[in-house]
């Protein structure tokens, strides 16, 4: 917040008033944190959690300085004169800065505070009455002392009124002002003489409030006398839900979506109910915003028009990809020759690799890097039982690098003689499925806590069976079936509140809990990549 005293232009050689302004700036997409910046160069830029918190940091912030600043000084020429003001700029000049004319300012130099509708920015203007009460969203903070005996100053008062609207004034002489704290009302002839030939505006006589509550949305007061009666309580209702969303510590982008578009429709029927233009204009821009947010929540989403990154950058990008995910998973807990987790946790990483042809490649390194007690000896059963075929030991197999891997076959998934394939997927999507599970198989937090091979078998359930956003278990929210997950990770749906909690202390999961045949709760944030969200209703593969 930068203070400018500019210099003297107009008779008298008087100075320019003081002028401070401070702003509130979003952080970056998905996340509700803002930047406030002061364009003072003492003042560092500061990062809020949220809106709420921006807007009660940025007044404190305006009102330390105008309290430092001391009161308005009588005589100088209006701060806002440059800037096209209403009490400026003159209907001949097509709304353009006239320069100065004196003959418009009337009252005492205040200090008054104008804030931006949508709580962006705030902006201190030490100037007259007159142009104080010119802007429509301004709040008098300090008035200067009236010319005569000198008064105990009280400094600048507070200015968390600044963010409330404020009544609409007219440029016409007699129009209503308000009355000034800590000084003399601008009408008084008493405490402040007038300018000849000038009519300084008279204070607004205070109306009897009505019966009922007020509500306010966007920066407007919802009146209690408006009809049809639907509509205000309308409006009303969408006014305390936008300030409760500001409020929460997680975006809901479908829901901000929602309240725009019902923003857009109240606001539609306001301005054929009162035929004011501004009304129309403030609909137009609400579903504008609901486009842009319903946008970013279908690209967050990956529910994306083709040609269009996601807003969250998954391992498999698309909902064709994610039914294969859950495919696979499906065929290989239905078709495991071999009972238990770490058998079913060999098993998928050989059914990836050979999906296609039924035959492909197996080193040491893959196998070790599993959760494995005795990785021979499964091997070596697998072998046994006719699931698995390899030329060679289980010690070879576990001994082989990299420049010269093991081939490996699975006999139930090579093509039939039509050329007919278990698993119907292409070699791109093969690979793309093959990476995916070998990333979650063997992610770095989940191996730094020695999680067990059926922990690691429930991340990947759990990645599959996501709400749309990637982020809550199940569609909605609902949870998961903890019957369905038992029977994917090979155990009992007993050993689930030990298999959360290791995946809660591996940061896979946050606020888990397991409430009767639910699992219920959301990915950590770092895993969001890696999830595979349902379709709603959910009916495919593997299910």
């Amino acid at each position: 917040m930068e203070m400018r005293a500019h210099a003297a232009s107009g008779p008298g050689e008087r100075v320019r008033g003081r002028s401070w302004m401070v702003r509130l700036d979003p952080v970056g997409r998905g996340s509700s944190a803002v930047r406030f910046s002061c364009v003072r160069p003492a003042c560092p830029e500061q990062r809020l959690p949220s809106v709420a918190a921006g807007r009660a940091f940025a007044v404190a912030h305006l009102t330390a300085h105008l309290r430092a600043a001391g009161e308005p000084r009588s005589g100088v020429y209006c701060a806002c004169r440059a800037d096209g003001c209403r009490g400026h700029a003159g209907p001949a000049a097509g709304g353009r800065d006239t320069g100065a004319a004196a003959w418009r300012c009337g009252g005492p130099v205040v200090f008054v505070v104008v804030a931006d509708r949508a709580g962006r920015w705030w902006q201190a203007l030490e100037c007259c009455a007159r142009c104080a009460a010119a802007h429509p969203s301004g709040q008098v903070a300090a008035t200067a002392p009236p010319a005569g005996p000198a008064r105990a100053s009280g400094g600048a008062g507070p200015v968390r009124a600044a963010v409330a609207p404020r009544p609409r004034f007219s440029d016409a002489p007699g129009s209503a002002d308000r009355a000034a704290p800590g000084g003399a009302s601008p009408a008084d002839p008493a405490g402040v003489p007038k300018p000849p030939g000038v009519p300084v505006p008279s204070p607004r006589p205070r109306a009897a409030r009505p019966y009922g509550r007020h509500g306010k949305i966007a920066q407007r007061v919802v009146p209690h006398e408006l009809r049809p009666t639907a509509l205000r309580d309308e409006l009303t209702a969408l006014g305390d839900q936008f300030r409760a969303y500001q409020k929460r510590a997680e975006p809901d982008l479908a829901l901000l979506a929602d309240l725009h578009t019902r923003k857009a429709r109240a606001f539609h029927e306001w301005a054929e109910v009162t035929g004011d233009a501004e009304l129309r204009a403030q609909a137009r821009r609400a579903e504008q915003a609901a486009v842009t947010v319903r946008g970013q929540h279908l690209q967050r989403t990956g529910h994306t028009p083709d040609g269009q990154e996601t807003g969250v950058p998954r391992v498999l990008p698309g909902p064709q990809l994610w039914e294969h995910a859950r495919a696979v998973l499906g065929h290989v807990r239905d078709h495991a020759p071999l009972p238990g987790p770490e058998a079913r946790l060999f098993c998928l990483l050989l059914t990836l690799r050979t999906a296609r042809s039924g035959s492909g490649n197996l080193t040491g390194q893959d196998v070790s890097a599993l959760p494995l007690s005795d990785p021979g000896d499964l091997v070596g059963r697998l072998a046994a039982s006719g699931w698995l075929w390899i030329e060679c030991t289980a010690e070879e197999v576990l001994a082989s690098r990299p420049e010269n891997p093991t081939v490996v076959t699975v006999p139930s998934l090579v093509p039939g003689p039509d050329g007919e394939r278990v698993l119907a997927f292409g070699k791109n999507t093969r690979a793309r499925l093959s990476g995916w599970a070998q990333r979650v198989m063997t992610d770095r937090r989940l191996r730094r806590k020695r999680t067990t091979a059926a922990a690691r078998l429930l991340a990947l359930a759990l990645a599959t069976r996501t709400g749309l956003d990637g982020e809550v278990l199940g569609p909605g929210g609902e949870g998961v079936d903890t019957g369905s997950l038992a029977a994917l990770y090979a155990g009992a749906p007993g050993d689930l509140p030990d298999l959360v909690a290791q995946l809660t202390a591996a940061d896979w999961l946050a606020e888990a809990e397991v409430s009767g045949d639910r699992l219920t709760g959301r990915l950590s944030e770092r895993v969001w990549p890696l999830s595979c969200p349902l379709p709603e209703p959910y009916g495919g593969a593997g299910s």
